[in-house]
């Protein structure tokens, strides 16, 4: 069976080293890099399948690293920062981070984040069936491919975050049914429901965005007040 590497990118190297104790300890095999350009590196020339991120480091920030990454890997990102600001970490998750976790944390906490995300991720990664109805969705002009994980809307390629298409498909593979915030945490992020409703919130405001729902009278995403989302396929 392989062994899941997992990077952990920070300068303060008694935090790196005690998150690689705690995660050796799972059984995972640990990388570390003290800045963002030897993240980048680490990333490009081994196999990583997750990446541990401090959003202040030398060379390149945090923010910049998952930019880059993102053009090219898939891999769960849960930022690890002493920002604690609602910006600093929408921002984060808008640029296509898993998870944010503040410091001060516990290594208990961050190693149950790194499992529910890496189950996560395995999960969405396993071979289909050859023959699923609901691999493709079409709906006036919006296509969305749970195979390819792709969103087309009028012809045109939409670029959504892991998190963004899981709810995206979510609501559109059950037209009109209403689902609350915390069934939606649950179901796309696969963790018991804590402090997720902002989560939330964020990740469908942005994805309206991207469905361009400001420039359509009849919007793709309903809200229910006092509910939940709906999707008006």
């Amino acid at each position: 069976m392989k062994t899941i590497s997992i990077l952990i990118a920070d300068d303060e190297e008694e935090i790196a080293d005690l998150l690689a104790i705690h995660l050796e300890k799972e059984g995972y095999s640990v990388a570390k890099a003290a800045d963002g350009q030897e993240a980048i590196h680490i990333v490009e020339t081994q196999p990583i399948d997750l990446l541990i991120l401090d959003i202040m480091m030398p060379k390149m920030d945090g923010y910049e690293v998952t930019r880059r990454i993102r053009e090219t890997h898939n891999m769960p990102i849960i930022f690890l920062s002493a920002k604690t600001s609602d910006f600093d970490k929408v921002h984060g998750l808008v640029i296509g981070a898993d998870d944010y976790i503040t410091k001060p944390f516990t290594p208990i906490e961050l190693v149950a984040r790194v499992n529910a995300q890496l189950r996560r991720f395995m999960k969405l990664n396993q071979p289909r069936p050859a023959v699923d109805p609901k691999t493709r969705l079409d709906y006036r002009g919006l296509v969305i491919s749970l195979e390819q994980r792709t969103v087309i809307l009028y012809g045109e390629n939409i670029e959504l975050t892991p998190k963004e298409f899981d709810i995206l498909y979510l609501l559109a593979s059950h037209p009109k049914k209403v689902f609350s915030v915390e069934n939606i945490f649950k179901q796309v992020w696969e963790e018991a429901y804590f402090e997720g409703a902002n989560t939330v919130m964020v990740h469908i405001r942005t994805l309206r965005k991207k469905l361009e729902e400001d420039k359509r009278k009849d919007k793709w995403i309903k809200t229910v007040w006092g509910v939940g989302y709906a999707f008006n396929g």
